[in-house]
């Protein structure tokens, strides 16, 4: 084993109630922890109800390209318990605050039309802008692929090559490169942001593992709480490296990394070493304080 491996071992815990009593509040991905695009893990969500009864406040915090009320009623529909959760905080939700601060510039739509409802949420705040071809548009929003079950990035490269020539910066809704849809796993926005910027494009993006919607998060908690939360009080549940500990480790804050999520192959898969969580999570990997198997009480 890697001498940083053996020297600095993340521990595996049994379940959440193992470490919450640290905590006042929990930031909790939804996607691949609480379910897995068709149905909830009904332990997670026990363990997150069980938090909050002991006083603990739960925002659920996403990557997906939509406004908060979409989701919480997605993540209900797939049976994700609702005393599980205060709140839902999305990618979406900071994604129409920088559509409305371009103050209604014209724009070109990269993804499935499910996702304009941030154009709609936009429109209600004041800020309508006009969804235009490429050619006449002053930056690009990217949500995802039009047809993530059977397209790939490389779809769009000639596309997006075009818009970067003509330096049109992007938003990207969603910086996830991959997410499980059942046993599958789909491209998302963030895989589109990536060949965008490799063909010289500019790109922002909203959500994980950047600082924005961990602000509107715990502002949001503090609003609900009466009182803000302290950094160190506050546990991020993830189960993607790059985003989910990333994100947390740049916050300042905790994290619990799920590991039977987006790395479960190369941690459980046929060809996975018997120290693969431990290779995985060693330097200079973002490093959680546990890891578990998956969330349970």
């Amino acid at each position: 084993m890697d001498p940083d491996v053996a020297a600095d071992p993340i521990p595996l815990i049994d379940g959440l109630g193992d470490l919450s009593g640290r905590y006042d509040a929990i930031l909790c991905d939804i996607w691949g922890v609480l379910h897995n695009g068709r149905e909830a893990f009904a332990p997670a969500s026990a363990a997150l109800a069980a938090f909050r009864r002991g006083g603990g406040t739960v925002a659920l915090i996403t990557n997906a390209p939509r406004p908060n009320p979409i989701i919480r009623d997605q993540a209900l529909h797939f049976g994700v318990a609702p005393e599980a959760f205060d709140m839902v905080v999305t990618s979406g939700d900071v994604t129409v605050e920088m559509i409305v601060a371009r103050g209604g510039a014209p724009l070109y739509h990269v993804g499935p039309p499910r996702d304009l409802a941030l154009i709609a949420a936009a429109a209600e705040r004041g800020a309508a802008p006009a969804l235009v071809a490429a050619e006449d548009a002053a930056y690009v929003l990217c949500t995802g692929l039009l047809d993530d079950d059977r397209e790939t990035p490389e779809d769009y490269a000639e596309r997006l090559a075009a818009l970067a020539a003509r330096g049109a910066p992007m938003i990207c809704a969603n910086p996830d490169l991959v997410v499980h849809r059942g046993a599958k796993l789909v491209y998302c926005a963030g895989a589109l942001a990536e060949l965008y910027e490799a063909l010289g494009g500019e790109t922002v993006y909203a959500g994980k593992p950047y600082r924005p919607i961990y602000q509107a998060s715990l502002e949001r908690i503090a609003a609900l709480r009466g009182a803000p939360v302290a950094p160190q009080q506050v546990l991020a549940i993830g189960d993607a490296l790059r985003t989910d500990l990333a994100g947390a480790a740049a916050f300042g804050l905790d994290a619990l990394f799920v590991a039977d999520g987006i790395h479960r192959e190369e941690l459980y898969g046929p060809a996975a070493a018997a120290d693969a969580l431990q290779r995985l999570l060693a330097p200079p990997a973002p490093r959680p304080v546990a890891a578990i198997r998956a969330l349970v009480p």
